[in-house]
């Protein structure tokens, strides 16, 4: 596990995105917003291509976020690892074989905390914080869990991602292909 210094994850909303990504030397990305009936097919094409894709759960269509979700997903789409924000979801992609990644919504002081508490019981392989332009936040949270920390949200310049890697991030998720350019 790990990304080898890959600092971007791109995040793929389009297929427009995926074929820009498919002709990056990025191995690791993130589908977001796939319709539950492309999913095995996009899947095994950036697989062929030696792509390692996290889905990100909550964001697909035609199918609930929740482990029975998951289940299917380890099972019959077989991607490198799954992003929720549910426990459950998280739980049950470890328990068959997925490396999960969980999304953390910091909005103030409490959720930072019941973050921490929801990771401490779903263990997941990684936390994707968002936003992601609060590095405070990313050093706290990459302090109190010891997980490496993907950054998103709101993250638009080169600057940004500079900052939240020093503060802790171990990668950045964004679908801003300009971003992607400056870090192949």
């Amino acid at each position: 596990m790990g990304f080898h210094g890959q600092k971007i994850l791109p995040a793929i909303r389009t297929m427009k995105d995926f074929e820009k990504m498919l002709d990056t030397p990025f191995e690791y990305g993130v589908f977001l917003d796939l319709h539950v009936g492309m999913v095995k097919s996009v899947v095994d094409h950036a697989t062929q291509h030696g792509k390692k894709m996290f889905l990100h759960l909550d964001l697909m269509n035609g199918l609930t976020s929740d482990e029975y979700a998951a289940e299917f997903i380890a099972q019959y789409i077989k991607p490198y690892g799954i992003i929720s924000t549910k426990g459950s979801a998280i739980m049950k992609a470890k328990q068959k074989g997925l490396y999960a990644t969980q999304r953390a919504f910091i909005i103030d002081s409490s959720a930072i905390k019941r973050s921490i508490k929801l990771i401490g019981k779903t263990d997941p392989d990684y936390i994707e914080v968002l936003p992601g332009v609060v590095p405070k936040v990313i050093k706290t949270l990459h302090e109190e869990t010891g997980k490496p920390i993907f950054a998103g949200g709101l993250i638009d310049t080169q600057e940004e991602v500079e900052a939240a890697l020093e503060a802790g991030a171990c990668a950045i998720t964004t679908s801003n292909r300009d971003l992607w350019k400056l870090f192949y």
